[in-house]
């Protein structure tokens, strides 16, 4: 069945094809091009057509493609941004994932654990879990910025399992920006954090 140009049907495929492949979204995305009900069949027709795939309830991929494995997993990164679009929240990543994003850890975890200013509440993706988890204000105050992602890193290996390697590899990863963020941002960590933000910004000045 031909569908007119300007149908929602229409308008949504031609959004979803003006992103690139691996972008992941919700029924949100398209509330401006008609109804919620208009936008529900249309991605149900684009779902069962193969265009898209259906991670979770409402929450979908335009999925990249490799000519052996075929649709390729969404990004964690790209779960989240769809999941704080549609919820209107921040997301701060914590944990395993924070120390595996800046270098400091191998692991990429199966449970991704993103502190947020919304709901505490899990979506799984396939074999993945992503952990949203209410947090305080004075957690959420560096979320998004490389400040928050060394806090919450560090937080994760915990005091006593802080190294020099640890700092070494740290000290390497972070830039002069990244370093007068942190700097700003010193008042959001704990103590102990704080102290190892002074000695990265003493090696830096030592430089």
């Amino acid at each position: 069945m031909s569908k007119h140009a300007n149908s929602t049907d229409s308008k949504i495929l031609r959004r979803i094809r003006s992103h690139k492949r691996g972008w992941v979204f919700t029924p949100d995305s398209f509330m401006d091009l008609g109804t919620r009900r208009a936008v529900d069949l249309a991605l149900m027709r684009h779902r069962d057509s193969g265009l898209i795939r259906q991670l979770a309830r409402g929450l979908y991929d335009y999925p990249k493609m490799d000519p052996q494995l075929g649709m390729l997993q969404p990004s964690t990164g790209g779960i989240a941004g769809a999941l704080a679009g549609r919820d209107t929240t921040r997301l701060q990543v914590s944990g395993a994932y924070a120390a595996n994003l800046l270098g400091l850890s191998t692991q990429v975890p199966m449970k991704v654990v993103y502190l947020t200013d919304g709901r505490t509440r899990i979506v799984q993706i396939g074999q993945r879990q992503i952990i949203l988890k209410h947090t305080t204000p004075r957690n959420m105050a560096t979320a998004g910025k490389t400040s928050g992602l060394v806090i919450q890193a560090l937080r994760y290996f915990g005091k006593k399992n802080i190294d020099q390697q640890i700092i070494s590899q740290l000290d390497r990863r972070l830039d002069t920006d990244a370093r007068r963020q942190l700097t700003n941002d010193i008042r959001y960590a704990p103590a102990w954090i704080a102290d190892i933000i002074r000695q990265l910004a003493d090696q830096e000045n030592a430089a």
